[in-house]
């Protein structure tokens, strides 16, 4: 047991997400407060015109996909990194993998 957690520790793949991990966590920080000024926009816009924005929903919608994505990745659901690190059309069309099939 104690020799497989030493190899697991000599990983440089674990070290590396680890790494990568930490940096999409900060990103998480940023995205979270560009949509909470998406949101304030939306709500400013809707009580101005009384219809939301399709621009702005467009965006939430793009934001919120990519959230999901680097969740899913910190989670260790998926293995794809979010974008800078892979295509931003990669996070639009994100299927969520199942690596523990049960054979139900």
């Amino acid at each position: 047991m104690q020799e497989q957690i030493n190899e697991n520790l000599k990983k440089p793949s674990t070290w590396k997400r680890i790494v990568f991990i930490m940096l999409f966590a900060i990103i998480v920080g940023l995205v979270r407060v560009v949509l909470w000024g998406i949101i304030l926009l939306q709500i400013a816009y809707t009580l101005l015109t009384g219809n939301s924005n399709k621009n702005i929903l467009d965006l939430g919608k793009k934001l919120a996909a990519y959230l999901y994505h680097i969740l899913l990745f910190l989670t260790f659901n998926t293995d794809e990194m979010p974008f800078p690190f892979s295509d931003w059309n990669t996070t639009e069309t994100l299927e969520i993998p199942n690596k523990y099939k049960s054979d139900n």
